[in-house]
């Protein structure tokens, strides 16, 4: 394991089996915990965290990609806790410095007609909104989201999320269709050329210089639904950059581009979620969108935009914007001093850090090490992704693509938490490892990775 001359500080709290009691008895019963022997954490200190009995790890997962520039980062810390010394909290119905300076930072980072933003504490708020705006706005009702995403768990988000793992048994999906997940590795088309990414699938594929039959294929299936599905206006279309929860699962190039020119010929607004793709973990730009050429009408971010701390915001258009005004709208907590603070501190440690170009770096580094245990394993069926945010698929088989059940994926990943390496998990069928780690983290710490992955590979057989 890497060096890290940080030590944590000696903990003095209630036992692990005390808390898991408390665990079991007091919280939620819906509350996933991972690992057999669940990792009871103590302390963190950016790339690593540190359990009650001061063993540490690599934190790959970031706290969901969450943690964007480290945990406790010394910079995010010292401008909270300057902000906590001096207000707390007030409302945006009052002026106050905190909120107009970081709003003039945030937007700075957009071009174009998007110049107006919203804050809230979530991503599924941020979505939420969005999905309001695109109806207000538009006059318009119907929103489109491609099937395996995940937009949120709101009673609103929950029909635009399209990933039966996550829909409770309720009427959430009026006005809220799916189409086709333009999927090059698990879906019917797509090849070896298709997607953004210095890794590409192993598929055959024979689309000429220049024309993704793929791309067109899957916006034939979008052209479907507008013609079938919905009504001749629609409110919106809603996507993820590449999927989060679903498996970082990237679409052919091109796809998004097209999608938006059928989208905006029915009337409705685009929306690009960055709950996940946002904030230079895409390493060649700063948004997820912008690698994919596109303009959205509206942005959503959340998660990374905080370094852990609630906030999340909406960019949209000032037309669109203005839409909203026709009934008074107010988020409490939204935009708070010391959330303001926090988010202005991860955009200047970003920039003076070169964390865009750390994401870029590192992430083309681990994504070809990846590629080459797909290489070697023949469970791992396809390795994607862009940047430091990255997933690797398991299989049974490469040439059936048959997912690997959930115990033998679960094995690997025990093995790499055993090892130090903490993994996320997600997929529909929960066989890929989500790695979107804390952008700070070294060469050093992916040469590490690797080794872990493949000797858990390996203890696999």
């Amino acid at each position: 394991m890497p060096p890290c001359d940080f030590k944590p500080e000696k903990y003095k709290g209630m036992s692990a089996s005390k808390i898991m009691q408390i665990r079991k008895e007091k919280l939620t019963p819906s509350l996933v915990t991972y690992y057999k022997d669940p990792l009871v954490v103590h302390q963190g200190h950016m790339q690593w965290l540190f359990d009650i009995n001061g063993r540490r790890f690599l934190d790959l997962f970031g706290g969901i990609v969450t943690v964007s520039v480290g945990h406790c980062h010394p910079v995010v810390t010292a401008a909270a806790e300057k902000q906590m010394k001096k207000l707390w909290h007030t409302t945006s119905i009052y002026v106050y410095p905190s909120i107009h300076e970081y709003a003039e930072k945030l937007m700075s980072k957009f071009s174009g007609n998007l110049k107006v933003c919203f804050f809230a504490n979530s991503g599924s708020e941020a979505n939420d909104l969005a999905m309001l705006l695109a109806r207000v706005h538009t006059g318009n009702f119907d929103l489109i989201s491609l099937r395996n995403a995940y937009h949120g768990v709101s009673p609103y988000t929950m029909g635009i999320t399209a990933h039966s793992t996550w829909l409770q048994p309720v009427p959430t999906r009026l006005g809220c269709v799916q189409t086709m997940n333009p999927d090059v590795y698990r879906g019917p088309w797509g090849g070896s050329r298709c997607r953004d990414s210095v890794v590409q699938t192993t598929r055959d594929c024979d689309c000429s210089e220049g024309e993704c039959k793929a791309c067109n294929n899957y916006v034939d299936q979008l052209e479907d639904v507008l013609n079938h599905s919905v009504p001749q206006k629609i409110a919106g279309f809603i996507a993820e950059p590449i999927q989060g929860v679903g498996g970082s699962v990237q679409y052919p190039k091109n796809y998004l581009k097209k999608a938006y020119e059928l989208v905006r010929e029915r009337g409705g607004v685009c929306i690009a979620d960055e709950v996940q793709t946002g904030f230079a973990r895409p390493g060649s730009h700063f948004w997820g969108f912008e690698a994919s050429g596109v303009t959205p009408d509206i942005v959503t971010m959340a998660k990374g935009i905080g370094n852990g701390y609630p906030l999340s915001a909406v960019v949209t258009t000032p037309e669109i914007a203005a839409s909203l005004t026709k009934a008074i709208h107010f988020n409490t907590f939204g935009g708070n001093p010391v959330a303001c603070a926090i988010g202005s501190a991860v955009l200047d440690v970003i920039d003076q850090e070169n964390m865009m170009q750390r994401a870029d770096e590192l992430g083309t580094f681990l994504l070809k090490e990846l590629a080459k245990l797909r290489d070697e394993f023949e469970i791992v069926g396809d390795v994607r992704g862009k940047g430091l945010m990255i997933g690797v698929e398991f299989v049974k088989s490469k040439s059936s693509k048959t997912p690997l059940p959930l115990p033998d994926v679960n094995k690997i990943w025990e093995d790499c938490k055993n090892m130090g390496v903490l993994i996320g998990k997600g997929g529909f069928y929960g066989n890929v490892f989500r790695i979107k780690p804390p952008m700070c983290i070294t060469k050093a710490d992916v040469v590490f990775t690797i080794n872990v992955l493949r000797r858990a590979l390996e203890n696999y057989g």
